[in-house]
This record gives C-alpha cells, structure tokens and sequence, in this order.
C-alpha cells in the first residue's frame, strides 16, 4: 500500500476547503485518441514537459489520465494504462515534490500504481461504481476522490439519454453515492463531485447544470466541474474542432465558479488560472492571495 505524503495531505485538505480562490485543475490526456488534443500529450517527454509548464502557469492540481473517455471510446488494458501514466506522474512529483497529482482512472491496478508514483487523488468518471476494488483502495490509502456522475459508460452515454427528474436524478444519485462511501470508512472531507458536464447529457442539460450548479452545494461537498472544450461548447460557438474551443470555455469555467464550482478543470491552464482570479475577486469584492 502506497504511503501518501503526509504534507501533501494536509497542504490539499486546507487548500480544497479553503473558500478564499477557485482551485485549477490542469488536465493531461497521456492518450492517443483524446477528444480534445488529438494525442498531442501521448508520450512521456511530452506529457511531462507539459505538466510542469502547468505548474508554473498556476495549477493546483494535475489530472493525468490513460483512458479516453470520450463518446464511444473503447477501455484499454490495464498494463497500457499504467504505463502511459505512472512514469509521468512519478517524473512530475520527482522535479515538483509539492505538486498536486490526480489519476484519471476507474481500476484499481491503475490507481494503485499512481498512488504509488505520488499522486493523492482518484478522479473515477463512474463515481466508484465500475470496481469495486477501488473504493476500497481510497479507503485504505487515505487518498482523496473525485466522484463523476456519468449516465451508463463512455462507449454508450450519448446514446440513450434519459432522467425522471434533471438535474434531480444527479443530485439523488450523490446524496445516495456519497453515504454509500462513507459508510465504508471514506473520510467525508475526502471526498468531491462532479457532476458530470458531456457524461450522458444532452445539449440543454448542459447548460441547465451550469446554470442550477448551486443545488448541489446543499451537499456539502467541494464540487468540481470540467467544461473545458466540450461539444457543446462548440455547438454555442459553431466550431467542431475541440482545440479551438477554449476562449468560448472560459466563459463556462466563470459562470460554474459563479454558480459555486470549488475546483475547475481545464486544458488551457494559464487562461483559466487568470479568468478564475477575476471572478473570484468581484464574486468576494476582493483580492485573495
């Protein structure tokens, strides 16, 4: 079992609840079928070089994953997984000791490697559902969990969407999800949303879960949301390419932070990073460090 920085820990811990600036998430695809780069970042070297520049740019986190999950995408095996992105992370947390790593994942095996490179955080699109094992790898480690809302998989959530109740029916599934790990011992300051913006969601779902974010905050939870180059961003904006889409992302990123996202996640960090020290200042009338 993976020792986790004890700093690391307890520097997040303070930084996730502390309600003084939005937390950027800077997100590296270490795959070569991403929606939003097209595999710009699938090599080592490149992935790496990639973080650290994220670093400096104003990331407090990095999201580093080995699975695409876009529409229809296919699972890879798990020794490919662990080898896209467990050297990168241990590269990372070698030259920057003190950064913020989280593994993009929902098997175990994979997690369980990156925890052991250095990261702290799991972020699992099917909310810990898909293995079970891994819930229990959370738990054990004292790491920190990013819990996604996604209708079915991501081979098959844009083609049979349907709530009883939206954004209600996430907001259930959350209330439920969340007692669900703490009852099994999961610290309850460990554990963060995400509701899943492009998960199996349609066009006006998208919009509808920006704008009515809020509702979730009766959970008591740091919520954390990506909309970073989505498809319906390009739908508003009319442009199909995903990487050309992140002028138009930073107004869904303001309008999240507006409506009570504690963390957002995004590609284009140094933008990001500036847009979110704007609106955190005139949402609070002031500069926070």
């Amino acid at each position: 079992m993976a020792k986790l920085k004890p700093f690391l820990i307890e520097n997040f811990n303070k930084l996730l609840f502390a309600k003084s600036r939005t937390k950027v998430m800077g997100v590296i695809n270490t795959t070569p079928d991403s929606f939003s780069d097209g595999g710009l970042h699938f090599g080592h070297d490149i992935a790496i070089e990639t973080g650290l520049r994220m670093l400096d740019d104003g990331a407090d986190i990095l999201d580093i994953g080995g699975e695409s999950t876009r529409p229809g995408s296919l699972p890879v095996g798990i020794e490919e997984e662990v080898r896209r992105t467990a050297p990168v992370i241990s590269a990372i947390c070698r030259q920057r000791p003190e950064a913020v790593v989280s593994i993009d994942t929902r098997r175990k095996e994979v997690a369980q490697a990156a925890l052991d490179a250095g990261a702290i955080i799991i972020n699992d699109v099917s909310g810990f559902r898909d293995d079970p094992d891994l819930e229990v790898l959370a738990k054990d480690s004292g790491a920190f969990l990013v819990v996604m809302h996604m209708l079915g998989s991501p081979r098959t959530m844009q083609t049979d969407i349907h709530y009883d109740s939206f954004p209600g029916d996430i907001y259930t599934f959350f209330d439920r999800r969340v007692a669900e790990l703490e009852n099994i011992g999961i610290s309850q300051e460990k554990i963060i949303i995400d509701p899943g913006i492009g998960f199996g969601k349609t066009f006006d779902q998208n919009l509808i879960l920006i704008n009515r974010l809020n509702e979730f905050s009766r959970l008591g939870k740091p919520i954390l949301m990506g909309p970073s180059r989505k498809a319906f961003i390009g739908r508003i904006i009319g442009e199909p390419e995903a990487s050309k889409r992140d002028i138009a992302t930073l107004a869904a990123i303001s309008m999240s932070i507006c409506r009570g996202a504690a963390i957002v996640r995004a590609h284009d960090v140094k933008s990001t990073v500036q847009v979110s020290r704007v609106t955190d200042a005139i949402l609070r009338e002031k500069i926070e460090p």
